[in-house]
């Protein structure tokens, strides 16, 4: 195995670009596991912890500029108002070591659909900004899973950035698994209200092939908050639109059985954090709107 180690971006992409099959590192908290327990043996290793322009964040007007390589710790730390699902998310990554070397262009890279950050990236919205020495491109997210563990970068790219945009509403982010720390997701959901455009978005991990949105549920959801005036008149979320919203989150996914839980489970369990969700953020969405929050959903 070959260790390239290049000092700056120009270099990395030049790397990239005449070894192709060199697998990047950075945090290394997945490869290096997979090394590790010799389940993977790349040829090639490009290590990129020497380039500062991937530990650097921009917070603009209306999105935020990530760096591929900015640890979890610093999302919570510096971006948990501009991007509280992500900061929630990141909350839930393993260890406080894990969560210092990680980050989210490693759990893009990776693209397992168990990663944690997957399913706030989907419900905020956001472009992955990747770049080879034939220039760069902006994916949008729901582009970017294209498999089990595959994404949409070509061999010879490399994830430079993530432009999400900045919360306009409360997000939520949860996941369940067998203990509160250092175990990866039976399943994971998150949520994004976004008042600017009177819209949901929601992301939906590891019960499906791919992270995925649940498409049906934001779209009951939009018509029912739109038909009831919800966004305006500020009343709580009846019980009946909480528990559609949750079933048709459920109905998106597409799980298997594994040593973490049963397909059964896995949707069950996405329905039951969905509609959670929805009454968690509604919730603060009328409260920092300063409308009562009498009766319960």
């Amino acid at each position: 195995m070959d260790f390239l180690r290049p000092a700056s971006w120009e270099e990395a992409l030049a790397a990239k670009a005449e070894f192709p099959t060199a697998v990047p590192i950075a945090g290394g908290t997945d490869i290096m596991v997979e090394i590790n327990f010799d389940h993977r043996r790349p040829e090639y290793l490009l290590d990129l912890n020497r380039i500062e322009l991937l530990r650097e964040w921009e917070v603009g007007e209306e999105v935020t500029k990530l760096g591929a390589s900015v640890p979890y710790t610093q999302i919570m730390e510096n971006l948990r108002t501009t991007l509280p699902g992500l900061a929630l998310a990141s909350h839930t990554v393993a260890s406080p070591q894990i969560r210092n070397r990680g980050g989210v262009g490693g759990n893009l890279g990776c693209a397992s659909p168990a990663g944690d950050s997957h399913p706030a990236l989907l419900a905020a919205g956001c472009e992955v900004e990747v770049e080879s020495v034939r220039g760069s491109r902006m994916i949008p997210i729901d582009e970017f899973y294209t498999g089990v563990k595959r994404n949409a970068l070509a061999a010879d790219e490399l994830i430079k950035s993530v432009h999400i945009k900045n919360a306009t509403g409360p997000q939520q982010y949860s996941k369940v698994g067998t203990r509160n720390a250092m175990v990866i997701a039976v399943c994971g959901f998150g949520l994004a209200l976004h008042p600017d455009t009177r819209t949901v978005r929601t992301g939906i991990g590891s019960a499906a092939p791919t992270p995925v949105r649940a498409k049906a549920a934001e779209e009951f959801l939009n018509a029912a908050l739109e038909e009831g005036g919800f966004w305006d008149n500020g009343k709580v979320i009846t019980p009946s639109i909480a528990k559609q919203f949750g079933e048709l989150a459920s109905a998106a996914c597409n799980p298997i059985d594994d040593v973490r839980g049963t397909a059964k489970y896995r949707r069950h369990a996405v329905g039951i954090l969905a509609r959670r969700q929805l009454v968690w953020t509604w919730e603060q969405y009328r409260g920092t709107n300063g409308r009562s929050l009498e009766g319960a959903a």
